[in-house]
């Protein structure tokens, strides 16, 4: 009898499995997720590998824009800020004042200075400055100084503004909006197919510590694919938020989401700025008298309960009235404004913040969160640290592609060999669909990223199926007939 030689075994590095083993059949209350786990991880593998890119340039970006409040008063101390006086000079003064320095301006917005040491902003629209910005002086509400005149965007000083665009658009434009949605349309999917997949891995093999931590005594891909699914999970409420506020601002799906809340009546609500018939006020534009108006309709605001900090805009038109509103965008939010008539200084109209539909409160709040101003300082750790976070997990998802890498001996695809259901793709096809009505940046990606998918796999079955028809060699041969 002859000694039969066993071949010897492969030494390979020890890591967590890919995936629970596949028994026949399925078991009871997961067939769904068997169908689905397999297209759920390619899907977080390709949109990972693809939009994981801008997803970080938007968390870089993003965490450069949080620390903006503490860059302006570092950049712009001289302009914000002056020595705290006795009396603070008549707004007419200080209008007078301001468009001495911008001769050529039509004033659009004063605010009044928000603490004794802060200076009055005259904000003109004037030519020469850019589309969408204002040119802002800002005066020194107890001398009439004009501290500094800058290129405003809305509220923004120019460094903030900078970064902001930077953030949105990457200074491309219209079309470098497409980025930001990218990455705010793929955020909250990345988020919640990480979290199903990690979840369920570690609920089926009962590491409950494990799902929350990272393990320390993993070795290799295990270890960082350890650090990416515990920190994710820890970051995916965060990232959700994120990508439903990011969303309104963006190009295709901001203009659905504006579309939706005008039909469903969760707009914010605007003052009736229409003056009594016959009233014959007209829109003043001499800066002597826009500064006497402003005096007197922010008198009868005040004296009719509107607190600082507030913004008092002119009518643009003959026959409206001036309205003041507040602005203060952190807890507690104030959003009232009244319509006042700039002739008698009687108030006209009122829109109370509390009055407000609950979604156009929400909305609000959610803006001031994203941009890290809602809870002040405690917001903005609050985004470094899921910025911080976000970057981490990309940077690990990357890490575990090249631990993976198909050069490397042994390494298999996202999910193994196994293959989604038809059912699987063609609920993901129907939902990709219905989302690009609505979300038209993810639907198209959605659909690009299946068909990749589907042609992948074609290509490897045909690829395997060659394989298996070329003809033996005569020593593979032999071997067969040995077998």
């Amino acid at each position: 009898m002859s000694e039969q030689v066993h071949p010897p075994i492969a030494r390979t590095e020890l890591s967590e499995p890919a995936g629970p083993p596949v028994l026949p059949g399925r078991a009871r209350g997961s067939w769904w997720w068997s169908d689905l786990r397999p297209l759920v991880l390619r899907l977080h593998f390709y949109v990972g590998v693809f939009v994981g890119p801008f997803i970080l340039v938007a968390a870089v970006t993003g965490l450069l824009y949080t620390i903006t409040p503490q860059l302006d008063q570092l950049l712009y101390r001289d302009a914000l800020q002056v020595p705290v006086g006795t009396t603070q000079l008549d707004l007419s003064d200080q209008v007078t004042a301001a468009a001495a320095a911008v001769p050529d301006g039509t004033i659009t917005e004063i605010r009044p200075p928000i603490a004794p040491d802060s200076t009055t902003r005259i904000t003109f629209t004037a030519p020469g400055v850019a589309e969408d910005y204002t040119r802002t002086a800002f005066v020194d509400p107890y001398t009439g100084e004009v501290r500094a005149v800058l290129d405003t965007f809305g509220e923004w000083l120019p460094a903030r503004a900078w970064i902001d665009a930077l953030h949105r658009t990457l200074h491309l434009g219209d079309f470098g909006r497409v980025y930001s949605e990218l990455a705010a349309s793929w955020l909250w999917v990345l988020a919640l197919s990480g979290t199903a997949a990690w979840a369920v891995r570690r609920r089926r093999r009962a590491r409950v510590r494990r799902t929350l931590l990272p393990e320390r005594s993993a070795t290799g891909r295990a270890r960082t694919r350890s650090w990416h699914g515990s920190a994710g999970l820890w970051l995916a409420v965060g990232m959700l938020v994120l990508s439903a506020t990011g969303l309104t601002w963006s190009n295709f799906a901001g203009a659905n989401v504006s579309a939706l809340r005008a039909e469903l009546n969760w707009t914010t609500p605007q003052t009736d700025q229409a003056l009594p018939t016959g009233s014959g006020t007209t829109a003043v534009t001499d800066p002597a008298e826009v500064g006497a108006t402003a005096d007197r309709v922010l008198a009868a605001a005040r004296a009719a309960g509107l607190t600082d900090p507030v913004a008092i805009v002119p009518a643009a038109e003959d026959g409206q009235a001036w309205q003041v509103k507040q602005i203060k965008r952190s807890l507690p939010l104030k959003q009232d404004a009244m319509a006042i008539d700039p002739a008698t200084g009687e108030v006209l109209d009122t829109v109370r913040f509390a009055d407000w539909p609950l979604m156009a409160q929400a909305a609000t709040a959610g803006i001031s969160l994203h941009m890290g101003i809602l809870f002040g300082i405690t917001n903005q750790i609050l985004l470094i640290v899921l910025a911080v976070g976000i970057i981490a997990v990309v940077l690990w998802g990357y890490r575990m592609w090249w631990q993976r890498r198909p050069s490397r001996p042994g390494t298999t695809t996202p999910a193994g060999t196994q293959r989604p259901s038809a059912t699987a793709i063609g609920v993901t096809g129907v939902v990709a669909i219905g989302l690009g009505v609505f979300f038209p940046v993810l639907g198209v990606s959605l659909l690009a990223f299946l068909a990749l998918d589907a042609a992948r796999q074609q290509l490897r079955g045909a690829a395997h199926r060659r394989k298996d028809e070329e003809p033996l060699d005569d020593t593979t041969a032999t071997a067969k007939m040995a077998e």
